[in-house]
């Protein structure tokens, strides 16, 4: 489960501590960019263990109905077509389109792979029942605590958004500002 520490050190830590949005209006238009782009990339990084979950849960539910459903051929078999399943279905998370990589990709695959714990995924078709129905409810569990703090987080986002265009709404902030300060990082 996704634990979030009060006065932790990691950036799921300091985007969800209470104080990270307390005074927003007292923040430099830099300083808020900063934060909401701190948590675009904790919400990437969320997104991305919320897909490896998806995948794992698709190929044990994959396993299952070949078992009741007396199937011959093996997951292995049938791997892209299970993975693309879920891709081209009707999507079910914010919609939003992430322009950032996943900044801890190894970190997320070890901890999707240490939730089962010796259940090893790489051959389903050997685990008995009971395994697959362990994992499919661990993976389940774990998808579920995810996606509530990556919602907790869009929040954070939504919110450090609409002070960013407040800003702009009321003059506070220009475009010509932003260009400006684009610039000068690119120029550095």
């Amino acid at each position: 489960m996704i634990e979030v520490r009060p006065g932790g050190r990691r950036r799921i830590d300091r985007v969800l501590a209470p104080g990270y949005l307390t005074g927003l209006g007292d923040l430099s238009l830099s300083v808020l960019r900063e934060r909401r782009d701190e948590a675009a990339q904790e919400e990437t990084d969320l997104s991305y263990l919320r897909r490896l979950l998806h995948a794992r849960i698709d190929i044990v539910r994959a396993e299952q109905q070949r078992r009741s459903s007396g199937g011959e051929s093996s997951i292995v078999d049938r791997l892209a077509s299970i993975l693309a399943d879920n891709a081209l279905g009707p999507a079910t998370g914010s919609g939003r389109h992430q322009q950032l990589e996943p900044s801890r990709a190894g970190e997320h695959r070890r901890h999707a792979e240490a939730l089962i714990g010796n259940t090893d995924l790489t051959d389903v078709g050997v685990l008995p029942d009971e395994k697959l129905a362990a994992a499919l409810e661990t993976y389940g569990a774990e998808e579920g605590s995810v996606s509530d703090v990556r919602r907790q987080v869009q929040g954070v986002m939504d919110t450090l958004n609409a002070e960013i265009a407040a800003r702009y709404h009321s003059g506070a902030a220009t475009v010509d500002e932003l260009l400006d300060t684009e610039l000068g990082r690119s120029a550095e």
